[in-house]
């Protein structure tokens, strides 16, 4: 595609992001550290890299936090595998992704915190890693990384790219400047037919509408010996996992738990918290419902009076959808979007959501369709929907391999999508 001129706002954008770069690493860089990272790498906000650059031709991913980081991770191991000879870059904004990326690294791969989107950072970090072809992931699109990278020949691609209804109206009223940036890309994957259509009003008809990249993340990684631990533990109790919950979904949780525990005594709630910081509130709140609760961050340990378990650490999500039969994928009660179901679907947990999940729209309708999601309503829609399965073992293990079989029909893609960058982006 042609590159289509850059308009007025695109360059008022960039006069004042240059501006307040300054203010803003400082904003960054205090942020980093009340989350505890190492004082060494506050810079790489600045673009000052941690790392020296690995010799040979290096592949840059840009991906913005926890999730789209991950999605990649299989592709990159892919692509190392493919191509022996690259090494590989990843860049994200947030804390949590940087501290779990670290546990996740594929072969020849470097995580750094991405430099903030001022022309000055963005030319001493390229200046740096010298990536020889960068991939951005999903809605990650900052003008002045993508209009300096491109400034410097390196072939780009954007992909799982997603444009929600409401920002498509922004896409839309701003044509011109949303046609300038979509137009440094040589390929462009997305993850919905919606993305493709709007992107084909926008001047790119070869924006291709495939596979959502979290279907290709394959099951998270967990401790084995935890696991047994844990199974020894339960004793073959009862349990099941409300996983990445949002201010506004640990009441509903809970109190479908409580009315829960009037049939089924026993019944153990694990609740894995989207943001661990809030795991004091809702500490509290376990004991506003007159539950047993005991939280994992602290060493609570869970024995048979125990009703909740707070399992506020990060980087064991993969043990709790290993370990529980049943799912409910949070972040879908509140008005968050949804969360990504093929994470528990991969561990073979069925999984249950709320109704309001217009980041996975068509992941979540493909899903219950092919029996391995269903949708619950409120607390009371969700005790009833678990005391069904918690009665019908046979159903609920069918729900779980539905769940799995459709998450592993969806692998085929991702040698497509492998072959797709290489060709374009040549990396062979």
């Amino acid at each position: 595609m042609t590159r289509a001129p850059a308009t007025a706002l695109v360059r008022l954008y960039g006069v004042l992001a240059n501006l307040v770069a300054p203010f803003a690493a400082r904003r960054a860089i205090a942020k980093l550290r009340q989350q505890g990272v190492d004082p060494k790498r506050f810079s790489e906000k600045e673009g000052r890299a941690s790392k020296p650059r690995p010799a040979g031709k290096v592949v840059w991913f840009h991906a913005a936090s926890v999730g789209e980081s991950l999605s990649v991770l299989r592709l990159i191991g892919y692509l190392g595998t493919l191509h022996p000879h690259l090494s590989f870059l990843i860049t994200s904004g947030t804390a949590t992704s940087a501290e779990i990326l670290s546990r996740r690294l594929p072969a020849r791969t470097t995580h750094q915190f991405a430099p903030l989107d001022a022309r000055g950072y963005l030319r001493r970090f390229l200046d740096h890693w010298q990536p020889n072809a960068a991939v951005f992931v999903e809605s990650e699109l900052w003008p002045q990384m993508i209009r300096e990278t491109a400034g410097r020949a390196i072939p780009m691609a954007l992909l799982n790219a997603r444009i929600s209804e409401r920002s498509a109206r922004n896409w839309t009223r701003a044509a011109r400047t949303s046609r300038h940036i979509i137009s440094h890309f040589n390929l462009i994957h997305c993850q919905d037919a919606k993305t493709a259509a709007l992107l084909a009003t926008l001047g790119r008809r070869d924006a291709k509408a495939g596979q959502n990249l979290k279907s290709l993340s394959g099951a998270l990684p967990y401790d084995a010996k935890e696991h047994a631990h844990m199974k020894t533990v339960l004793q073959g109790r009862p349990v099941w996992l409300a996983s990445s919950t949002h201010p506004g979904e640990d009441e509903i949780m809970l109190r479908a738990q409580k009315s829960l525990l009037a049939t089924f005594p026993g019944l153990l709630l694990i609740l894995v918290p989207r943001h661990p910081e809030r795991a004091g509130h809702i500490e509290v709140m376990i004991a506003e419902h007159g539950l047993s609760g005991t939280r994992r961050s602290r060493g609570g340990r869970v024995d048979g009076t125990t009703q909740v378990y707070l399992a506020d650490t990060l980087g064991e999500t993969g043990l709790w959808y290993a370990l529980c039969p049943l799912t409910c994928l949070c972040g879908s009660f509140t008005p968050v979007g949804g969360h990504n179901p093929y994470e528990p679907a991969h561990a073979g947990s069925g999984v249950l959501h709320g109704p309001l999940f217009a980041n996975f729209a068509q992941t979540y309708a493909d899903m219950d369709a092919a029996g391995g999601a269903r949708q619950v309503l409120d607390a009371a829609d969700l005790a009833e929907t678990l005391t069904v399965f918690l009665n019908t073992p046979a159903e609920l293990r069918q729900l779980g391999q539905s769940a799995r079989d459709f998450a592993q029909g969806q692998a085929d893609a991702l040698d497509e999508i492998a072959q797709d960058l290489s060709k374009v982006l040549s990396l062979g």
